[in-house]
């Protein structure tokens, strides 16, 4: 069967230029900070066993293997061993990722910084976008708890509604989900559908201090609303950067592994292991660290105005 016209790039000529600019502007906002590019294995024995990103199986011969979905558990391996700053440029894998704004093949910049916060490395996310993508310049981001954007969209208390009146909240407004959901589940939709949807179109907005359940690998910050030190950077609705004050405690990153692993076999997924190596690292000793990671293809769609993942890509996942 002839492919016709399948063979041309998904990426317009202009496009892919762009993104050969965008590669190298990163790569000098490192250099002049003194930041190292490391490179991380594709291919892994284990993996981080989160419920809501599926990885890639590979048999080889030499038993299976995941793509990596990112490469954070290498680069804490890293961190570990006494590398210092370091920030990874590449592609990663998620199955199942498949949209106008998620290709399952995707480039990935991900980087730590000893000794800093969830604070101080909102500020450096800032500053990388703003210059590389101009109009995120022209105004200072908006920078709010994740509490302070539920109650301004939706009037509630993330912290305290429970399931089943977070159910009723997304089906007033017009959001269906699992009958089996739990409250992060439901808190994630009503951040993508509706919190996210009302930051402004113009500027760069900075959502921190998320409830625990949504701490992923963020140390906790405890009190009588304990806060995981998370963020999450935004321009307009558009998700470009998910960040941590990471945790480094490998006795609680093992238990969240492990309630990791539960709610995969209650939604009836895959096992994924988890790595071994990696919870050895945090064992010998992480040290006080921060760390994020950005999707430069979503920021080349913004530098472009692209409505389509696919328009920034050489070949999208319908033409690779």
């Amino acid at each position: 069967m002839s492919a016709g016209g399948g063979w041309r790039p998904s990426a317009s000529l202009r496009a892919l230029r762009a993104r050969a600019e965008l590669l190298a502007a990163i790569r000098a906002f490192f250099a002049e900070r003194g930041v190292l590019e490391v490179d991380c294995p594709a291919l892994g024995a284990a993996g981080a066993p989160d419920a809501w990103i599926e990885p890639f199986r590979v048999r080889t011969p030499h038993g299976p293997r995941f793509l990596h979905t990112s490469p954070e558990l290498a680069m804490k391996r890293l961190l570990a061993a006494g590398s210092g700053d370091i920030y990874f440029l590449g592609h990663v894998y998620r199955a199942g990722e498949w949209g106008r704004r998620h290709n399952p093949e995707f480039t990935l910049l991900e980087w730590y910084r000893l000794g800093w916060d969830h604070h101080r490395l909102m500020e450096e996310v800032a500053a990388l976008v703003a210059a590389l993508f101009p109009p995120a310049a022209e105004h200072p981001p908006e920078k709010l708890t994740y509490e302070t954007a539920f109650r301004r969209s939706l009037g509630i208390d993330p912290w305290t509604a429970g399931a089943g009146e977070l159910a009723r909240v997304a089906g007033r407004r017009g959001l269906t989900g699992g009958a089996d959901w739990d409250r992060a589940a439901w808190l994630d939709l009503l951040f993508a559908e509706i919190v996210a949807r009302d930051f402004p179109a113009d500027r760069l907005t900075l959502v921190h201090d998320f409830p625990p359940e949504q701490a992923a690998l963020a140390r906790l910050r405890e009190g009588p609303r304990p806060r995981a030190e998370r963020f999450e950077l935004f321009w307009g609705p558009m998700e470009l950067a998910n960040g941590f004050h990471e945790l480094t405690d490998a006795v609680e990153q093992r238990a969240r592994f492990e309630g990791e692993r539960t709610r995969r076999r209650a939604a009836g997924l895959p096992e994924v292991p988890p790595d071994a190596r990696f919870l050895a690292a945090l064992e010998a000793g992480l040290p006080d660290c921060a760390g994020v990671a950005l999707g430069v293809d979503r920021l080349l769609m913004e530098i472009l105005g692209a409505d389509q993942i696919g328009a920034v890509l050489p070949f999208d996942w319908s033409r690779a």
